[in-house]
């Protein structure tokens, strides 16, 4: 049976429960258990697809083609376990099952409540699919206090009480401010945190203590004292250089150990971090460093690209560079030349986004990188964009677009080379949408097999003419215009099974340029870098060699 760890926060969100959760996951693996990880999220969506870019950061999207907390991204990069549907739910979809069974009467005339309701349902979540793996970790979002994450405490202190101390522990991340004006660190936050978690019946067992600079022995002390909890199981969580530094210190700050200790367990064998030493040793010292500009649209919040921030740092360690990223809001290639920005960069990766805005610049991106044999890599829309560059400049194609810019059929581009499919196959089903569809749950998204072009250049990065990438998209590149294009220079090299779907867009004479419609960067990790990552950074490195 496997035991239980929950992680909860408190003081301010944004301490980084998902990157400890992760931590805590891969120490445990490096001392030869099995993990699997989860998150609770208390907000009202069904899920984060919807919601924009701005407030929560990246959607990231599992095999089975769930659309998830970008913790679970975490997750994956540290421990290697894929993720999937089962390790990520909200309030709003418990609620919605919960409805749902209401109106059909299954609740036989019973009052519906919150208890035992709304917990049993999430009881269930967690308890459910984790057979076989020694320790499940659950993250549950935001931060105690917050009214609408009540529901997963109560549903978390039940368990508890259930499962009892054998199977069960409770982590508790706070934050210890230093104040200036002071000069000292100040413990109050933490006792107040947990003072509130206890009010709702949870006494943490490890508290992890985020701090700007050392949390001195006696301060440590204090704390434990306050908060009733030892004072070697009061965790010092120090700004790292960098976030793959994690398990190395956390495992010196005696976290896993203090886990274990919770448990009962006394013997567990040591961890290996020969590997994640390794890591940080390229982090650290690298044997040089490329310039890549990022043309995005959504740069203002950095974790909107969280993903493909690491996926290009983990190009940089399959190479043993330093991956230097300069942002550049596409707009800006709107009124400007695109060379005043992209001048002197090694690299340039258009990534994905959505809507018409600043799609011009970003076209602009792309035409700079074709005509300056500057590597390129242009993920999902910024494929698209490098077909619509294609379209109009090699194939002189006037007026070609997407139909995703169209308020309706009759204001359609020209050569509509990117449009709505409205019927593809999933396995042994078809799927099928429209322009009236809804928004939410309606695209392809999810793990999707591609066939590669023997003898494409993707074909030799990724050593193999079939692959499965993860996808998360509502318009697909027209097959119709593929001859036309391939005319010109643009080669179609990856397809989905049947032929009907573009995958992947090279340019075979260029030194590096290739789009590709799914998320290679979902699939990055630091121990495993992904082929492509590794292949444009490489190309890269051969640029900065040229300048």
């Amino acid at each position: 049976m496997a035991r239980l760890i929950f992680i909860t926060g408190g003081v301010v969100s944004s301490l980084g429960k998902g990157l400890a959760s992760a931590a805590l996951g891969a120490l445990l693996q490096a001392r030869g258990y099995t993990v699997r990880l989860r998150k609770l999220d208390p907000y009202l969506n069904v899920d984060p697809g919807t919601m924009s870019p701005y407030q929560h950061g990246e959607v990231y999207v599992t095999d089975d083609g769930a659309e998830t907390d970008l913790d679970l991204g975490h997750y994956e990069r540290f421990t290697g376990v894929a993720s999937a549907q089962s390790d990520n739910v909200t309030a709003g979809r418990i609620y919605q099952g919960i409805i749902a069974k209401e109106r059909q009467g299954l609740y036989l005339g019973r009052t519906v409540q919150v208890i035992p309701h709304v917990t049993d349902a999430i009881k269930e979540f967690v308890m459910t699919g984790h057979e076989g793996v020694d320790f499940l970790l659950v993250e549950i979002g935001g931060t105690v206090g917050d009214i609408e994450g009540l529901p997963f405490f109560e549903a978390i202190r039940q368990l508890g009480n259930e499962l009892g101390r054998e199977r069960s522990a409770f982590v508790h991340l706070t934050l210890v401010p230093y104040i200036t004006s002071a000069g000292e660190l100040k413990t109050k936050p933490t006792q107040h945190s947990v003072k509130e978690l206890r009010s709702i019946g949870i006494q943490p067992d490890i508290l992890l203590c985020r701090s700007d600079m050392e949390i001195p022995l006696e301060d440590r002390r204090k704390i434990a004292l306050f908060c009733n909890v030892r004072p070697e199981r009061v965790i010092p969580g120090m700004n790292l250089g960098t976030i793959y530094d994690a398990p190395l210190a956390y495992h010196e700050a005696g976290f896993d150990t203090q886990v274990l200790d919770v448990f009962g367990i006394k013997d567990a064998p040591p961890p290996d971090l020969s590997r994640w030493r390794a890591v940080v040793e390229r982090v650290k010292k690298p044997e040089g460093e490329v310039r890549i500009a990022v043309v995005g649209k959504y740069i203002q919040v950095k974790d909107s690209y969280k993903s493909l921030i690491e996926a290009l740092t983990h190009g940089g360690l399959a190479n043993n560079v330093r991956v230097n990223v300069d942002w550049i809001e596409s707009e800006v290639f709107e009124k400007d030349a695109a060379a005043v920005y992209l001048e002197e960069r090694n690299g340039i990766l258009v990534p994905g986004g959505f809507g018409e805005r600043g799609t011009e610049g970003k076209i602009q991106a792309v035409k700079f990188a074709r005509e300056r044999n500057v590597p390129f890599f242009g993920i999902c829309f910024g494929m698209q964009m490098a077909v619509i560059e294609a379209a109009r400049n090699l194939a002189g194609l006037e007026g070609a677009g997407s139909t995703e810019f169209a308020k309706s059929r009759a204001e359609w581009p020209r050569h509509p080379v990117i449009s709505l499919m409205t019927e593809w196959t999933k396995g042994n089903e078809v799927q099928r949408r429209n322009d009236e569809t809804d928004l939410g749950g309606t695209m392809r998204v999810g793990a999707y097999d591609a066939v590669l072009a023997p003898g494409s250049r993707v074909a030799e990065i990724y050593g193999s003419t079939n692959i499965s990438e993860r996808h998360r998209h509502r318009y697909e590149v027209n097959i119709g215009y593929k001859r036309q294009l391939e005319e010109h220079g643009l080669m179609f090299s990856g397809l989905s099974p049947d032929g009907v779907l573009p995958e992947i867009v090279e340019i075979p004479d260029h030194p590096w340029f290739v789009g590709v419609q799914f998320h290679p960067e979902l699939k990055s990790k630091p121990l495993d870098p992904h082929p492509l990552f590794a292949s444009f950074i490489g190309a890269a490195v051969q640029q900065s060699r040229l300048v």
